[in-house]
């Protein structure tokens, strides 16, 4: 659905997050011309229960949610938590959007609230990031894997996941089934060759 209001401007939407959110809101900045809030996971349900009711903001439509790991973020250099789960909300009466972002406390076990009982929508984008990244989604009533097989072990978008798997899968035709078993391709690592020309597409 394509909102038909005109958009208010990103600051005014900023100063209706901030209303909605007051100290539930650990960051709140305009990048690029676009809006995202920071909070905390424990203040993540009600911040997100506010930002679709109250006046001013109603996000009512969960566009996208997606799990991000930052172990290896600007080549190492993070210093923080590990796992964050980031949504993309849109206001149609009112045609504005937000991102909203939240860490998990615990590198180790990452857990935030599921927000399934806010949108729908939810489900199968909490799945998914359940499934490639590890993160569980409290008060989800049937977080499992979405998109690996049943027998996966892993979370394969999780930085430190290897590029070819822990297992691999294949027909036994002696066996009459699939079977698993330990990996067989060996690893390696090609590097392109990247030749770049000075003031290509007019960068300096």
């Amino acid at each position: 659905m394509i909102p038909s209001a005109v958009a208010p401007s990103v600051e005014t939407t900023r100063e209706a997050v901030a209303a909605a959110l007051g100290g539930r809101a650990k960051s709140i900045d305009i990048r690029l011309g676009e809006l995202t809030v920071v909070v905390a996971a424990a203040d993540y349900l009600e911040a997100m229960r506010a930002l679709r009711d109250a006046p001013g903001c109603q996000f009512d439509q969960l566009m996208d949610l997606c799990g991000v790991d930052y172990s290896e973020y600007r080549a190492g250099e993070w210093d923080g938590l590990r796992f964050a789960v980031v949504s993309h909300l849109l206001s149609v009466s009112l045609n504005q959007r937000v991102r909203v972002r939240v860490f998990a406390d615990d590198d180790d076990f990452p857990v935030v609230a599921s927000v399934t009982g806010l949108w729908s929508a939810a489900n199968w984008f909490e799945r998914e990031a359940f499934d490639l990244f590890g993160i569980v989604f409290e008060g989800h009533d049937d977080l499992r894997r979405i998109l690996t097989d049943y027998g996966f072990i892993g979370h394969p978008f999780r930085k430190d996941f290897p590029v070819s798997g822990h297992v691999e899968m294949r027909y036994d035709p002696e066996r009459g089934r699939v079977i698993y078993q330990p990996v067989t391709i060996e690893p390696r690592e090609i590097t392109p060759r990247i030749i770049r020309e000075e003031k290509y597409g007019g960068l300096q």
